[in-house]
């Protein structure tokens, strides 16, 4: 590259006139230098100013005499330079000032969160105690957001649509879970959360969580690598690296990283079978570890076919395998005698692999430079997953005798998803302060599962085809969109309108059970902010959507954990409705406070069922009628001092949930609470240390039948910047009291059950950065058209 451009340098003066004069600025060592401000200056005047690309520059005034360059670029020294026009070339070496870029590198970071009217935004590149783990571990950091023991994820009390760079992430549940898991944080810049999304969102999920990327972005070839080495019980790492080269009209990016997790898993399970002829405690005290190792992967590239003109290739992938031994001791007490009556030794080992990829093709032309554009992409993405499970169960009697029948079986079951989808976009801009969006796409999805279950035998494993099952789901979307917003004096609007026309057929081979469904939706949205001053704003949002049920939930195969207990997913499960209103107060565009109504009808959730006579105990899925919250929420950033950043947030709720259940209704009120604490320091800021503090808290919940206990986490970390701000170290102890580990109890009809589980959050991580080249700004974003199908896989 450095001799390339050289060439097309000294080449110049043979191509143009003498009147045009040209320079090329390069370092001590030959290289060129990019981004440098040159100002061309004569008496106290300033003429003209460029911008060196690939080291050069050009002024081509017709100038004669006496002029002065004046040169500036971070992490150089000013300069100046006298010349006599006019000439045809000149060669411009500037000297490296370390002190001046290690003062840049250390100040121009952005704070931890950031709150706009629309979004939070979690900066986790500048986040101490979110860098160095992995994304799963940061989105549990970010405010307002939580994590939970079965993969799923919350924003604000709502559940939530995980995107990455625009596209939905195509899994769920613990699948969702097990790949965020393998993503290293360090690739990532930063998390947004939409608590309200607008009509060009798909409609499915009540808010939306897009995780950034880092994409480095600059002339020639620049690299960020980064690792991270984590303890807790036991230990686990991730390297990660990201890439980027931009020439001429191409550039090429990527990104690969690797996952080593190994962690310690415990849960204390209770369930009482109490009837008027019998009362029996069953306790299961499960202990295993949960390995994972996997590999992600990205390839981009973009190139201009004119100025107004891109077009552009993007390929995702991820490969991972998981493995879950478990040992299970359940002891089970009859009639609240002083000794067990029987023991239950299980041995659980799963096993599991998971191949994703996503193949997009993007299209974009800007009609004008107004701001009208045409966006297109078309998008494939087929899934497999692979599991198996071998479940063993040993037991023996109070008198020490082995039960007559131990249970051994082997349950394979694979999984195949295609996922077909294109969308056209289109933006226009009228009368300056107007934007016109409006788009279509279609969507196609297919799901094929199977599950075969086995008898392990002394004489081999025997197929009980009774048992075993063939299910097939198909999906088709299609959906139009239009919006408009502007500001009209001192009022600010955006109103959208979406509709989407759904068709769904879920078969089950062995139930011979054929559930179809078809329905037209319409989902609106309305933005409207009224400036009083410069200082104060009140903002009013309203929005509906939809929540589709993810493919797991409604794949109706029994997965045994023991003889007595399994779960199984529900076919006939239908979508639910979500209605948000909320009215808020904004003073100096940083303080905020809110009051919301949120109305969720059909919404569906897992449940258990235990028999009391049978002692058989499982979990499923079903709709249940209402749930409804009415609350508040506040963000207040400080700043203590020059050195300490503080942003909080808290959240205030009053939450019912009703409905029909077991020959019976329950109606459920609860008042919570959720507070956010993050404090970032800067500590020495010349040499580049700093501290961060993150804390949140929890308080008792429900979901539908289910009473959650309190959560609360505190974390912690230092960082120190190396090698003149290319390189950082981190130090960080998460979650340092234990505090996020889930606790769940029923008590409803004759249902009494719960569980307490620990997941091994409590770690130190050592990480380590270090950036070859440009600065890690983002590059051209896309959303592909396989949006919110994404995250619903498994």
């Amino acid at each position: 590259m450095k001799k390339l451009t050289l060439l097309l340098f000294f080449c110049l003066p043979l191509m143009v006139s003498a009147q045009l004069h040209k320079g090329l600025v390069t370092d001590k060592n030959g290289a060129t230098v990019d981004g440098v401000t040159i100002s061309l200056r004569h008496a106290d005047s300033t003429l003209a100013v460029q911008i060196s690309k690939n080291g050069l520059f050009s002024f081509q005034q017709p100038l004669k005499g006496d002029y002065v360059l004046m040169l500036k670029a971070v992490g150089y020294k000013e300069m100046s330079k006298t010349l006599n026009l006019p000439i045809d070339s000149i060669i411009i070496v500037m000297v490296s000032d370390d002190k001046t870029l290690d003062q840049v590198t250390v100040s121009a970071s952005k704070p931890v969160i950031v709150r706009k009217i629309d979004r939070v935004i979690f900066n986790v590149e500048n986040s101490i105690v979110a860098t160095g783990t992995t994304v799963w571990d940061a989105l549990g950091k970010a405010p307002g957001v939580q994590t939970k023991f079965d993969g799923g994820i919350t924003a604000n009390n709502k559940g939530v649509v995980i995107y990455m760079d625009d596209k939905p992430i195509r899994l769920s549940g613990e699948d969702l879970a097990a790949y965020l898991r393998s993503l290293p944080s360090d690739n990532i810049a930063k998390i947004e959360i939409i608590a309200n999304p607008t009509a060009r969102y798909d409609a499915q999920g009540g808010a939306v969580i897009n995780i950034i990327s880092k994409k480095p972005k600059g002339d020639g070839y620049n690299v960020i690598l980064s690792g991270g080495y984590t303890q807790s019980t036991y230990s686990s790492y991730n390297p990660s690296t990201v890439f980027n080269y931009r020439k001429n009209k191409l550039n090429v990016y990527g990104s690969y990283g690797y996952s080593r997790r190994k962690k310690d898993h415990t849960e204390s399970e209770y369930v009482i079978f109490d009837t008027p002829e019998n009362y029996a405690d069953w306790r299961n005290e499960k202990s295993g570890i949960r390995l994972g190792n996997a590999n992600s992967y990205k390839l981009g590239a973009d190139y201009n076919l004119t100025d107004q003109e891109v077009i552009g290739i993007l390929i995702n992938g991820y490969n991972g395998a998981n493995s879950r031994p478990n040992s299970t001791l359940t002891t089970i007490v009859n009639n609240h005698s002083a000794r067990p009556d029987s023991i239950l030794n299980t041995q659980n080992v799963s096993n599991g692999k998971a191949n994703q990829y996503s193949f997009n093709l993007n299209y974009k032309i800007k009609l004008d430079t107004n701001g009208r554009n045409i966006n297109v992409d078309l998008d494939y993405v087929p899934y497999q997953n692979k599991n198996s499970q071998q479940v063993d169960t040993y037991g023996t009697l109070a008198n020490g005798n082995l039960l007559p029948d131990n249970y051994h079986i082997f349950t394979p079951s694979n999984q195949n998803i295609d996922i077909y989808s294109g969308k056209l976009d289109y933006t226009d801009k009228f009368w300056k302060k107007w934007t016109f969006e409006s788009g279509l796409k279609y969507s196609s999805i297919r799901t094929r599962n199977s599950f075969d279950f086995y008898n392990n035998r002394a004489t081999g494993p025997e197929l009980k085809p009774n048992r075993s099952d063939r299910f097939e789901y198909a999906e088709n979307v299609s959906a139009v969109y239009a919006s408009i917003s502007g500001d009209v004096g001192k009022w600010s609007f955006e109103v959208g309108l979406r509709g989407e026309y759904t068709r769904t057929n879920g078969q089950s081979m062995v139930l011979n059970t054929n559930n179809q469904n078809n329905y037209f939706k319409l989902f609106p949205t309305l933005f409207v902010a009224y400036k009083m001053n410069k200082d104060n704003e009140i903002n009013l949002t309203y929005n509906s959507r939809i929540n589709r049920p993810e493919y797991w939930r409604l794949n109706p195969f029994k997965s045994y954990t023991s003889p007595y207990t399994y779960l199984e997913g529900n076919p006939a499960l239908q979508p639910a409705f979500i209605y948000n209103g909320e009215l808020g107060y904004t003073y100096k565009q940083q303080y905020n406070i809110s009051f919301y109504l949120r109305r969720v009808v059909d919404y569906f959730s897992n449940i258990t069922v235990q028999n009391n006579i049978s002692k058989l105990f499982y979990d499923t899925q079903r709709n249940l009628d209402l749930s409804q919250e009415i609350g508040f929420s506040a963000s207040f950033p400080i700043k203590a001092a020059k050195w300490w950043e503080i942003n909080n947030y808290a959240q205030g709720s009053y939450r019912q949930e009703k409905s029909g259940y077991l020959q019976a209704r329950y109606d459920y009120h609860v008042w919570g609470i959720y507070l956010s604490s993050n404090h970032a320091f800067t500590l020495n800021k010349a040499q580049g240390l700093k501290a961060e503090i993150s804390a949140w808290y929890s308080s008792p919940t429900i979901q539908g039948i289910y009473k959650l206990a309190r959560l609360y986490d505190v974390s912690a970390g230092m960082s120190k910047s190396l090698l003149k701000g290319k390189g950082t170290l981190r130090l960080a102890v998460s979650d340092i009291f234990y505090g996020n580990a889930y606790r769940i109890d029923v008590d409803y009809e004759n249902q009494r059950n719960g569980f307490y589980e620990k997941s091994d959050t409590r770690s130190t991580t050592l990480s380590f950065s270090y950036r070859l080249g440009g600065n890690p700004t983002a590059a051209r974003k896309r959303t592909s058209a396989s949006e919110e199908e994404k995250k619903r896989t498994q």
